[in-house]
């Protein structure tokens, strides 16, 4: 049987201390539910005496049964010098309805002494009476050794006694946590071989990226006898974030042959990654390790005719492990060969001596000339292809559209656009209002569309980029727009260029909407 790693994620927590990031009620329970339906162990949730955000979370979630994961709130230990029925926050933890919960002590004599202004005895009381007034209450309770290395570094003998003594009041695993994420991995790794030796209950990793260590800290703590690991799906978190799990878990279950989450759960990591991101309203990384939408991307020519050939040759896994796909991108540099094998994808049944094939070919550099480059824009080369090849239907069409906009003295007034569209010979018309005229004329296509189309509703721009592709030509000067757009299940990104910016931002919406329903229509005839 492989080694078992238990995942602890504590997005919902340690993640929404990251910057930008906030989560409403909602939102935290459909990230709970994502996290159980994946298979995570432990969800770290918040902290019940924190906010009143946090406490309401807890008496919702006791509504769900989760199938999976249990749920963890998270407090500190008692204040100095005061008895554990005198402090109302750990009052609130224990009162929590959930059977797990975690709570932080000082392992760094440092911050006992000159943080919290106690004595280092105190400090050992306060973890050893929070942990056994928990336990009496029937909670299980994770012990997070807060600042575990730095102390460690200054006072071996006191930071390990930090971990003894939560062990003896009864605590169920010992967190060691590199709070400021200033470690490498050699020092992980030997510190985390001592803190084993010392305790008989499981040790686990917490790990910060400050030093961009914190997936290989982690890994090296496992391999060093730490048996659970924290962190976050994307790597969200304060500073520089936490551990991102969607790397570790990979890493640890792909390569390492240890058990982290159920193996049918592997295929949906990716899915898993992109949907707590929209959720946090982030963009995916795009070169985030397994998951990001450059994992397995290709450009250079001998890259794409290696991996068309065997896909070992540049890849070190199959894409499908993890729930995302390979991406041959279409330059200046990626060759003949790679924009055969990108028209593969999309129609199989083309040879290199197809009389299709050059004509793609041929209506690609013309596009190009133009100003379009489908390098980044997948979803626009698809749609060009079986637009050319007559394999997609003719979802709508613009009759016309109009955007105003102006200025009043001071003020900025929002932009208005009206469209009028036609779909199977019927007409719809829609006027809205938005940020800018781009933002406008989205808000009311999709109002149009959605009459005829209600899963237009689920998309939403994630990115939007602009660039001139001729300086030279001033304002006047040929530009290129990108838009990445989402449904929540998958990402694309359709391009559009032209002398005009509007119209170029038109175009790439007309192609993110019908890439949109290309996909819902295949999905009905599957």
């Amino acid at each position: 049987m492989n080694k078992k790693i238990q995942i602890f994620d504590s997005t919902l927590r340690d993640g929404a201390q990251g910057e930008n990031v906030n989560f409403s009620v909602e939102d935290k329970l459909n990230v709970m539910k994502a996290l159980d339906d994946f298979g995570i162990d432990f969800i770290e949730a918040g902290n019940p005496a924190s906010n009143p955000k946090d406490m309401e979370f807890f008496k919702k979630a006791a509504d769900y049964t989760l199938k999976h994961s249990k749920l963890v709130a998270f407090g500190s230990t008692r204040r100095k010098n005061i008895s554990c029925q005198e402090d109302a926050n750990l009052n609130a933890l224990a009162d929590t309805d959930v059977e797990y919960v975690s709570v932080f002590g000082k392992s760094w004599d440092m911050h006992a002494t000159e943080i919290i202004c106690t004595t280092l005895e105190e400090n050992l009381n306060m973890i050893s009476d929070t942990i056994k007034y928990l336990v009496s209450k029937g909670k299980k309770v994770f012990f997070d050794a807060e600042h575990f290395f730095d102390g460690y570094k200054e006072n071996p003998e006191y930071a390990l006694k930090t971990l003894v003594t939560a062990e003896q009041a009864g605590a169920l695993a010992a967190v060691l946590c590199d709070t400021n994420g200033g470690c490498f991995p050699d020092e992980i790794a030997e510190i985390v071989k001592a803190a084993v030796s010392a305790v008989s209950i499981p040790v686990g990793i917490h790990c910060h990226n400050d030093t961009g260590c914190a997936a290989a800290n982690s890994i090296a703590a496992v391999k060093s006898g730490a048996v659970q690991v924290q962190g976050t799906i994307t790597g969200i978190g304060e500073r520089c974030g936490n551990t991102n799990l969607s790397t570790v878990i990979a890493n640890l279950q792909l390569k390492l042959g240890m058990d982290c989450v159920p193996e049918s759960s592997m295929q949906e990591l990716t899915r898993l990654a992109r949907y707590i991101a929209e959720i946090c309203n982030m963009k995916l990384t795009e070169n985030m390790p397994y998951v990001g939408k450059s994992a397995f991307a290709h450009k250079g020519g001998m890259h794409t005719d290696g991996v068309k050939k065997n896909s070992r040759s540049f890849e070190h896994i199959p894409p499908d492990a993890v729930g995302n796909k390979r991406n041959i991108l279409l330059s200046e540099v990626a060759g003949r060969s790679a924009i055969l094998h990108r028209i593969n994808e999309i129609a199989p049944e083309l040879t290199k001596e197809s009389p299709e094939t050059q004509d793609i070919i041929d209506l690609l550099k013309n596009m190009e000339f133009k100003g379009y480059q489908y390098e980044a824009a997948e979803a626009s080369f698809e749609l060009l292809v079986k637009k050319y090849l007559g394999k997609i239907e003719n979802f709508f069409a613009i009759k016309y559209f109009k955007i105003i906009g102006e200025k009043s003295g001071e003020f900025q007034n929002p932009s208005s656009a009206i469209v009028k569209i036609s779909v199977n010979g019927k007409d719809e018309i829609a006027a809205d209002e938005g940020d800018g005229p781009v933002n406008a004329i989205d808000k009311a296509l999709r109002q149009a569309l959605a009459v005829f189309y209600p899963s237009i509703a689920d998309i939403h721009l994630t990115d939007y980029k602009v660039r001139v592709v001729d300086g030279s030509a001033a304002t006047a000067a040929n530009v290129r727009v990108l838009i990445e757009s989402t449904d929540g299940k998958d990402i694309w990104t359709t391009v559009g260029a032209s002398t005009d910016i509007i119209n170029a931002s038109v175009t790439a919406l007309i192609d993110s909407l019908e890439y949109k329903l290309m996909k819902d229509s295949s999905r009905r005839i599957l």
